[in-house]
């Protein structure tokens, strides 16, 4: 079983989110953890190349719709479980990020949680009110298009296209 001791401590806060998917924990776990997986599912992915793929040694990198790159470097790897990663734009901190899969029965529970490095370290008074009134929506509307997508794909088998849930500020 997967603990979330890894996160380090200089993360104040996360954003969570998580949604049902009707199929099985396996099955979304074959989509998660193959390679350029994020091509299929994600809303704000143009490409998802891998620079090395190996479980918990793997590391890709994203290149979203407006052109930004990030590197996804994975930590820890439990099969059809979930992972953990740093994600990071280049020449910018590390913000750290958490896939878990709850098995439902026949369907399955996917939670995203991101810890971004935006507002997220130093003084919480002084970030508080920029987290949660900018970081926080922001990064909530980009995991429900994010698991939507993923949702879409599992249970339609349908490749989501750009924006499929609406533009993105940071992303689109």
């Amino acid at each position: 079983m997967m603990r979330n001791s890894e996160k380090t401590s200089a993360y104040h806060w996360n954003i969570t989110h998580k949604d049902k998917i009707h199929k099985s924990k396996q099955e979304v776990w074959s989509i998660i953890s193959g390679e350029s997986n994020l091509e299929l599912f994600h809303p704000f992915c143009n490409k998802n190349k891998v620079i090395s793929w190996s479980q918990e040694s793997s590391v890709d990198q994203i290149e979203y719709l407006n052109g930004s790159l990030f590197i996804r470097e994975f930590s820890k790897w439990c099969i059809e479980e979930g992972y953990n990663l740093y994600i990071n734009q280049l020449g910018k901190p590390r913000s750290y990020v958490e896939w878990r899969l709850k098995g439902l029965g026949s369907d399955c529970e996917v939670k995203i949680s991101i810890y971004p490095y935006l507002c997220n370290t130093g003084n919480k008074l002084i970030y508080f009110a920029p987290f949660n009134l900018f970081v926080r929506p922001l990064l909530k509307s980009y995991l429900y298009s994010v698991i939507g997508g993923l949702k879409l794909y599992a249970e339609k088998n349908i490749q989501v296209k750009n924006n499929h849930f609406g533009k993105h500020i940071w992303f689109s």
